[in-house]
């Protein structure tokens, strides 16, 4: 189905045809008419199948731009997420004159307070910074019209179910509410229940967890060969722009240094980073000026940034929907991808959980040698002086060294001169600078028949990994006190098992979604 056949205001479809959009993605088709209805909505649908224009579509068409008034309350698990959801919907609302503000932690709350004053029609806020706001009374809720938890199951896995109630109870009980998750947890079903008036279900079953349009590889390497296995891919794939994920933040800092000491242009982002320096390295990313970035999970959850060839998983993630999210940021608007997964060999059983999960099978690959790279590094060489001399601007500038080329030319052959000229270019594979990584605690297992079951398939070897659903994204959750610290800086989560606090009555057992056409 296409936009105009939505019911969308002119204004709404002339910003998505600037964006270049034409047809509505099932997610949007289904659940768009639903929310211009006024119906409560739970959209079930995994990352980057469309979901903030799905409910952003529907609560910019019903924002009164004459009333200066919070009418709509996006609430977001990460300070990405609510500054692209931010983005996202300032663009669709800005034929419209919407003011959209974003509010999150890691950033001057003065500023913010500031910008709410001059006025907003739509607040995108992480929950932290949003209960602080409201608690010093600069965020007034008592006009809200429309309510919505974007990926609500994220928010309940980072342990916000007591905090987005806190921020529910404040708002008017006869809003309009939508909610968007990946998965269906019990926790989430009660919010259904308590929160919601008998919510419209819109589910889009994806056929496969993972796209074609990305070859999925895999390479089983010792820990501490790790990043020169992975420093020789890039030199032979040559990507032109790479995510590659660490697990911790220790872990970003650490490859992102030894990136750039190998001569990569590369920055790194987790929860410590100043958010000015955040936005920047992500507006570098976008625009070309880096080659690599870095990151950790939870730092690129929600990143939408178009042409990423390559991921590489430098540590492989213990929760396999993790690793979906990771590949799902190449292989793109119909353009090829590739993921490369380094696994330690006590890690080999958590390939197969990722297997298992996406119904396919990674292919393994053969490491690249040290003359491999070293005759990729070259090629490189050779072609980037092709196009220099190919270039007017640079060669007006021969002129100026013409007496001293002549002389040179006197001295040394022409071949001699070449190979100066490289070996400046081209580092040496055997005068490389060391680059140490320091090791993390291995994930854990579970003796094999107790976790997952069997032995692995094909013959990868590697025992199973822990059945238990210990999201390694709960390592960078710090319980403490309630203040901006807990709610926004990077989260982190706590490595136990122990589900977030249930705070929602009990009392209420069943929960029944009504599915689009059922009476």
């Amino acid at each position: 189905m296409k936009f105009n056949e939505l019911n969308l205001s002119a204004d709404l479809l002339a910003e998505i045809e600037k964006a270049g959009f034409v047809e509505a993605s099932p997610i949007q088709e289904q659940t768009i008419p639903l929310a211009l209805e006024g119906k409560d909505v739970i959209g079930q649908a995994q990352t980057g199948t469309g979901k903030t224009a799905a409910f952003g579509l529907p609560t910019l068409e019903k924002i009164r731009t004459e009333e200066a008034t919070i009418q709509a309350l996006v609430i977001a698990p990460t300070r990405e997420l609510a500054v692209q959801s931010q983005e996202e919907l300032f663009r669709f609302g800005r034929s419209k004159g919407v003011k959209v503000r974003s509010v999150y932690g890691g950033s001057s709350i003065e500023k913010q307070i500031k910008a709410l004053k001059s006025g907003a029609h739509i607040v995108v806020g992480t929950p932290g910074r949003l209960l602080d706001l409201i608690k010093r009374k600069a965020l007034k809720l008592q006009n809200i019209e429309t309510l919505i938890l974007d990926e609500a199951d994220e928010m309940l896995n980072m342990g916000f179910l007591e905090d987005i109630e806190a921020i529910i109870s404040r708002v008017p009980e006869n809003r309009q509410t939508l909610l968007f998750s990946a998965t269906m947890p019990d926790a989430i079903k009660r919010i259904g229940v308590q929160f919601m008036k008998a919510p419209e279900h819109v589910k889009i079953a994806a056929k496969e967890l993972t796209t074609e349009l990305v070859d999925q590889y895999y390479i089983r390497v010792k820990e501490q060969e790790k990043f020169d296995t992975m420093t020789r891919l890039m030199d032979v794939a040559q990507p032109e722009l790479a995510i590659v994920f660490g697990r911790t933040k220790r872990r970003v800092d650490e490859l992102t240094r030894g990136l750039k000491i190998r001569g990569f242009r590369a920055e790194g982002i987790h929860g410590d980073l100043d958010q000015n320096k955040r936005l920047r390295v992500l507006r570098d990313f976008k625009n070309g000026n880096l080659d690599v970035l870095v990151a950790t999970d939870v730092a690129a959850r929600g990143l939408d940034i178009s042409g990423v060839t390559h991921v590489y998983n430098y540590d492989i993630p213990q929760d396999p929907e993790s690793y979906v999210h990771r590949i799902g940021r190449t292989g793109r608007a119909g353009k090829s991808g590739q993921s490369i997964t380094f696994v330690a060999p006590n890690e080999m059983g958590y390939l197969q959980i990722i297997e298992n999960l996406t119904k396919k099978r990674m292919k393994g690959l053969k490491p690249a040698s040290v003359e491999e790279s070293f005759q990729s590094k070259k090629q490189v060489a050779l072609k980037k002086i092709e196009r220099d001399f190919a270039d007017e601007t640079i060669r007006a500038n021969f002129e100026k060294f013409g007496k001293d080329a002549r002389k040179l030319a006197a001295e040394f052959t022409p071949e001699e001169l070449a190979m100066y000229i490289l070996s400046l270019t081209v580092q040496d594979p055997d005068s490389l600078p060391e680059v140490e990584i320091a090791r993390e605690k291995p994930l854990p297992f579970k003796p094999s028949g107790n976790g997952f079951g069997g032995k692995a398939k094909g013959g990868r070897g590697g025992r199973r990994g822990d059945d238990r659903r210990e999201r390694d994204r709960r390592d960078e959750f710090k319980k403490g006190s309630r203040g901006n610290d807990r709610f926004d800086k990077e989260k982190r989560y706590r490595k136990d098992n122990k589900k977030p606090r249930n705070t929602l009555s009990e009392k209420q057992t069943g929960f029944v979604i009504r599915n689009k056409g059922d009476k």
